[in-house]
C-alpha cells in the first residue's frame, strides 16, 4: 500500500536520480585527466596526446595529460585504478598491464581483471628484427640465423628492460631457432640503437616505430616484422612467417581505460569517440607516421584480446625467465 511517507521519499530521491542522469548525459562538462603511465616523448605518450587532441575536438572539453611513469607502466595504471569512477580520469594502458604484468610480478597494486573499465582499443604496432649493417653481414633472416648460430661467442640482443615485448620476443626467437643469445637491458631504443651502431650489441626485436629512420637510412637492416601482415612503414620487409619463422605473430598494443565503476553511458560515449577517431583517415595517417596503426573497438573487444593473448605471453615469460619482484 502506497503511503504518504513512500511518496515523500520518492520525491526526495527523484532530484538526485535526475542529477546523476543529467551528469552522465552531459559528460564531459569539465576537463578530463589523462594519466599516461610512461615518460613524455615516447610512443605511448605521443599517441596519447594525439588522442587527447582529437577527444577535445569531438567532446568539447580539454583532455589534460599527466605523465606518471615507472615500474613498467604499473605506477600510472595504479593511479587510474584508484581514481574516482566518475569519468574524469582515464589513460592509455599498454599490453604489459592487460596481458603480461601478472606473470612478471608476484604482487601488483591493482587487479588487472577487476580494477579497470576498458573504453576502446587505441593502437598497435609490431616489433621488427633489426641488426647493424656495418657489423652483421646477413641480408635476410635465414642468413642472420645461420650467421648467429655459427658464432662461437653467441650473439646479444637488446631491449628496453626485463619483461618488455622486446626482451620476450628476443628470448623466444633464440629459443625457437637454437641461437645462443644473451639479453642486454637498456633504458630504451635511444640507448639500444647507438649500442648496435657501435658494434657492442648484435640485434634487437623491438617496437618498429623507433627503428624506421635508421633502417631507411641504411644503417640498420630489418629482417622481418612480427605482425601478421607487412607494415606500411616498411613495406619491403617480410613478416616472420614469410621469412621462414611461422607462428611468431606478436604486436604491442594499447587500449584506453577508465577505473572500474564508471557509469555505462559515459563508457559508451567515450568508446564511440575513440572509434570515430580511429576511423578518421587523417588521424590514421598521423598514427602511421609514428609507426603505429590506429585501432578502435567496443569496450569488450579489449577484454577479448587481453584474455586471448595471455597464454602466449605467459609462455614467453617462462621461456625468458623474466621476473620483476
Amino acid at each position: 500500500m502506497t503511503t504518504r511517507r513512500h511518496i515523500l521519499a520518492a520525491g526526495l530521491f527523484a532530484p538526485a536520480i535526475a542529477t546523476t542522469a543529467s551528469a552522465q548525459a552531459n559528460w564531459p562538462d569539465k576537463p578530463v585527466r589523462m594519466v599516461v603511465p610512461w615518460p613524455p616523448g615516447g610512443s605511448t605518450d605521443v599517441l596519447a596526446r594525439l588522442a587527447a587532441e582529437q577527444l577535445q575536438i569531438k567532446l568539447g572539453q580539454p583532455f589534460v595529460i599527466e605523465n606518471r611513469p615507472g615500474a613498467g607502466g604499473n605506477i600510472g595504471a595504479d593511479a587510474i585504478a584508484k581514481s574516482a569512477p566518475d569519468g574524469y580520469t582515464m589513460g592509455p594502458l599498454t599490453l604489459g598491464v592487460w596481458s603480461i604484468a601478472n606473470y612478471l610480478y608476484s604482487r601488483l597494486p591493482f587487479d588487472w581483471d577487476k580494477d579497470f573499465q576498458p573504453i576502446s582499443m587505441h593502437w598497435q604496432l609490431p616489433n621488427v628484427v633489426v641488426a647493424p649493417t656495418q657489423f652483421v653481414p646477413a641480408t635476410n633472416l635465414r642468413e642472420f640465423v645461420e650467421w648467429s648460430k655459427a658464432r662461437r661467442q653467441g650473439v646479444s640482443f637488446g631491449s628496453p628492460g626485463v619483461g618488455t615485448t622486446a626482451q620476450l620476443c628476443g628470448a623466444l626467437f633464440c629459443n625457437r631457432l637454437g641461437i645462443d643469445g644473451q639479453h642486454v637491458p637498456f633504458r630504451g631504443a635511444a640507448q639500444i640503437i647507438p649500442a648496435m651502431l657501435s658494434g657492442d650489441l648484435t640485434f634487437a626485436i623491438d617496437n618498429l616505430a623507433s627503428y624506421v629512420p635508421v633502417v631507411q637510412e641504411g644503417r640498420m637492416r630489418a629482417f622481418a616484422v612480427t605482425g601478421a601482415e607487412r607494415h606500411p612503414a616498411l613495406p619491403d620487409v617480410p613478416t616472420m612467417a614469410e621469412a621462414g619463422v611461422p607462428d611468431f605473430v606478436v604486436n604491442s598494443w594499447c587500449a584506453m581505460a577508465f577505473p572500474a565503476g564508471v557509469p555505462r553511458p559515459i563508457v559508451e560515449k567515450a568508446s564511440q569517440a575513440m572509434q570515430a577517431i580511429a576511423n578518421d583517415p587523417e588521424v590514421k595517417a598521423r598514427f602511421l607516421r609514428t609507426g603505429a596503426i590506429a585501432l578502435g573497438s567496443e569496450p569488450n573487444g579489449v577484454w577479448e584480446r587481453a584474455h586471448r593473448e595471455r597464454p602466449q605471453w605467459q609462455e614467453m615469460v617462462r621461456i625468458a625467465g623474466a621476473r620483476l619482484d
